[in-house]
This record gives structure tokens, sequence and C-alpha cells, in this order.
């Protein structure tokens, strides 16, 4: 069934280092930027796309894993959520959604898919299309996972050009949000994907919006920017008009179109930046106007060039995200990504809290996802837990400071360890925060003037070297020197869910 998606990683190790199962209070709901449950407790959504076969219209990769060791390992990989794609003419085509599995197969003559799909997940092979989506969300709430239905219609991104009738679109999600609206673990419902024309946009969003809230008020309304779902620009002059409040949440797409040409062979610093700069540009700053916003992004799991610098953005705005890409091929598990879901366990452990309050801030590396911690004076800083991370200051002096001592962080020299000294008044304690193109370095200067930017050698210790990919080197890597200053509150994030499966009804 083509490519779906990769849960890959070493699942014992992975298990060890889960999260407590913490409470959520559904259904959620948005208090200004922040999405949070009934009890006002933030709850930070970290998503997987799991992707649908358009032509047989079922979820994909049942033909290589039991639907429920599928759900296991996105849970246990450190998502809380999933965003489910489901065609939704399958809700409006009361013929399409009676279709049987595996009739849907046999009449586009996909054998192979069949075969593989008798093996792994029988007991749906001669259900209803709609019944198989309901097995996968039922399954995905026996693993504690809240579910976003991704209602899509088909590859052509514009009503007009898909010929599809927009009423038949309305009815569609009208059903959908009824058939879902005694199912808790659904918290949201995303209305279509990367509109063309900001008059549709307008007109189709707000009808779509307000079905699907009428249906279902319990569920989030989750909507995407035009194009390629990168721009969300229009909003700064023209809100969208809706008759609820507390509901609606914005999305925008992480790819290569933000950085134009030079997404895969410029050099990284510059792409950083620019990719950035053009999604705060066309979005990012709703989130500062008080606006919740969704990041999905569509790079891979390897892409060390663009992950560092999307992992940057997260760590510094503290958005609800969803990646998009991890695939699975041909039914083989590829476990060369075990440290890639590390470090979305890491990425759910900071941030602040609902309120917005900023108690204090932490040094984050995006490579790692880890933050700087010291031991004693003595010993030297090394990467670790954020939740382990001391409180530090940043001073009017641009000295980092730990909060509650006299300590502050000093380069003592090129190619050395940095240390925490009493004396902050000397080369090498003044720190310049996001110098670069990417800004995301931390530079400061020596005694004999040199400039050198912190760094984490292969130890994860703390060291000083010269700054990276500062000349026109497309083949450099900066990931190493790449930090960033995140506000942290000391709360507990609730991103498991416990849903009791006898509250789940169908319509």
């Amino acid at each position: 069934m083509g490519r779906f998606l990769l849960f890959s990683f070493v699942f014992l190790s992975v298990l060890c280092v889960l999260p407590p199962k913490l409470v959520v209070a559904l259904p959620l709901h948005t208090s200004s930027r922040w999405i949070v449950d009934e009890d006002g407790g933030r709850v930070k959504l970290a998503c997987v796309n799991w992707p649908a076969d358009k032509e047989a219209a079922v979820a994909g990769g049942l033909g290589h894993r039991p639907v429920g060791r599928i759900s296991e390992r996105i849970a246990a990989a450190g998502y809380n959520c999933v965003r489910l794609a489901l065609p939704v003419l399958l809700a409006a085509d009361e013929s399409l959604a009676s279709l049987t599995v595996r009739k849907s197969f046999q009449r586009l003559g996909l054998l192979d898919s069949l075969a593989g799909f008798e093996a792994n997940n029988p007991s749906m092979l001669d259900t209803p299309l709609i019944s198989a989506y309901q097995a996968v969300v039922s399954s995905l709430a026996e693993n504690n996972l809240m579910v976003i239905i991704d209602s899509q219609l088909s590859s052509k991104p514009c009503f007009h050009g898909s010929g599809i009738n927009p009423d038949l679109w309305v009815k569609g999600l009208t059903q959908l949000a009824t058939m879902f609206s005694r199912v808790p673990n659904v918290v949201g419902m995303r209305l279509r994907n990367e509109l063309r024309n900001v008059k549709d946009w307008y007109r189709y969003m707000q009808k779509g919006a307000e079905a699907v809230h009428s249906a279902n008020p319990d569920v989030l309304v989750i909507i995407s920017g035009l194009g390629d779902g990168t721009d969300l620009s229009f909003l700064l002059n023209q809100q969208l008009e809706l008759t609820f409040t507390g509901k609606l949440v914005l999305e925008m797409h992480w790819h290569g179109s933000l950085a134009g040409k030079a997404q895969e062979t410029g050099n990284p610093n510059k792409v950083c930046g620019r990719v950035v700069d053009s999604l705060m540009r066309r979005g990012g700053v709703l989130l500062q106007k008080g606006w919740p916003l969704m990041v999905v992004n569509e790079l891979g799991a390897e892409d060390n060039r663009h992950l560092n610098c999307f992992f940057g953005l997260v760590a510094e705005m503290d958005f609800d995200w969803a990646l998009g890409t991890l695939e699975e091929t041909n039914g083989l598990m590829d476990l060369k990504h075990s440290s890639f879901f590390q470090r979305i366990l890491a990425l759910q452990d900071a941030g602040p809290n609902a309120s917005g309050n900023k108690n204090h801030i932490v040094i984050s590396h995006p490579l790692t996802n880890q933050c700087i911690l010291r031991k004693s004076l003595y010993e030297p800083l090394l990467l670790g837990p954020c939740t382990q991370s001391e409180a530090w200051g940043y001073t009017p002096q641009k000295t980092f400071t730990v909060k509650g001592t006299y300590f502050c962080l000093q380069a003592v020299g090129l190619g050395k360890p940095a240390k925490l000294s009493v004396v902050c008044n000397l080369p090498g304690s003044n720190w310049e925060i996001g110098s670069g193109d990417s800004k995301m370095y931390l530079s400061t200067r020596l005694k004999d003037g040199t400039t050198v930017c912190l760094d984490a050698d292969s130890s994860n210790h703390i060291v000083t070297n010269t700054c990276k990919c500062s000349s026109r080197d497309d083949m450099c890597d900066p990931g190493s020197q790449w930090f960033k200053i995140a506000d942290i509150s000391p709360y507990s994030p609730r991103h498991i869910l416990q849903i009791s499966l006898a509250s789940s009804t169908w319509d």
C-alpha cells in the first residue's frame, strides 16, 4: 500500500523512559494561545500523522502490522496524539462507507494489499470501511492516545479543481463530527488541507467550522493555512467570524517551500534563519497575539539539517506540533530512529503553563533536546534532561547566571570546556544570544578578541569552539553549536490520557 508511518524504536529502552500517565480532563478547549483541559491544565499536543491509503480508503500500514501493534508503538515512541487521515466522502457517501475493506481492495485489484491486510488484521477485513476507521480510533484509545480526525477530500487542493461539491464536503464533516461526538479520545477535527484562495478560505472554513461545532461542540476545530499550508498572515487583517469561541486552533506546515530552492543544498545556518523568519512572518506571529497554533513538520526523521532548526523553534515558542514523515516501507521496521524518539520524549518535558507565567530559563540544545546541567562548581558542564536543569538567568550585562548563586557561565579558551565562575566581569563572560543567521548561537569574545561559540562535544560536555557555518560552506553542520533559551515553568504537562473505554459510543 505504498509508504506508511514508521514507528521505529528500540521498544524496551523507550518504554523505560516513558513519562508517568497523567489524567487529562476532556474535552479540550483553548485559553488564549494554549490548548487546555476542563480543569484549565495545559495539554501540549505532540502528534504524528497516520495517513490513509487514498485508493482503498483505509488507514495506511494495516497490511503490514496489526492495528494494536501500531497504536502501541506510537504511544511508546512518546506521542500523545495521532492525526488520523480520513476521507470525508467516506461519511458523505453511504455506498462508499458501507463497502467492506475486502471489496475495496478487490475493486482496485490490490490483491497483495488484501493478502497483507488479511494476515495482520483479519477481524477488520469484512467490516465496512467506516467501521474499520472506528476500530483504529478504538485501538488508539486503548493506548491512551488522543485523535485528531484529519478530514481529507483528495490530492487536489481546491474545491473547484477537485470537482467536489462544497455542500457534500459540509455534509461529510457534519456526519463525521456526529459519529465521533461521544468518543472521548477524538479531541479535534481538521477541516481541509491547503486551500489556495483567500476568498474561498474565509467562505468554506466558516461553513465547515460552524457545521462541525454544531454537530460536536466538544472537539477542537483545526484549520490550516493557504497554499501548501504555510500562510495564515491574512488573519492579521481580517479574523474568521465564528459564532463560537474556545475551540479554534490554527495549523501551519513546515516544509521545503518555506526556504525555497536552498532547502536541500543551502548553508543550514542561513536556511534555518530564512525558514524561521518565513514561518513567523506568515503566521507564527499569531501565536504571540494569543492564537493557538499547531505546526506540522513534514521533514524526515533523519533530516537533522532542518529538524534541529524545527526543534529549536519548538523549544523557544513552545507550540503544539505534529510530525508528518515517519514512514514504514513494505512493513520493514527500521531501528535507526530510537534516538529520534528519545528527542520527542525530551521535547514534551518543557514549557510554560497555560497562564503564560515564565518562572526561569533553561539553555536548550535542539540537536539532543537536552539542556545544560551542572553537577558542581568543579565538574564540567554537560547536557542532560531539561527537567533536571537549574534555573538560569540572563542579566542586562549579558551574563548567564545560575539563579540563587554567584555563578556565571564563562568561556576559558578555544576548544576548552566552558565553566562556572564567580568572577563575572572577565572576557568570555558576556554572551550574545541568537547570533548568526539562524539566531541559534551563543557567542562570546575571549581575552585576545577571538569570538567563540558554545558547543557540545561528542561526550555531551559543554565547550567553546570557533563558530561553525559562518562562511558560505553549504556542507557544514552547525547542530552541535545551536542552542535556544527556553522559558520554563515548574508544572506537569498533561500529555498522556487515561480514557474510560466504557464511555466511548458510536452514533
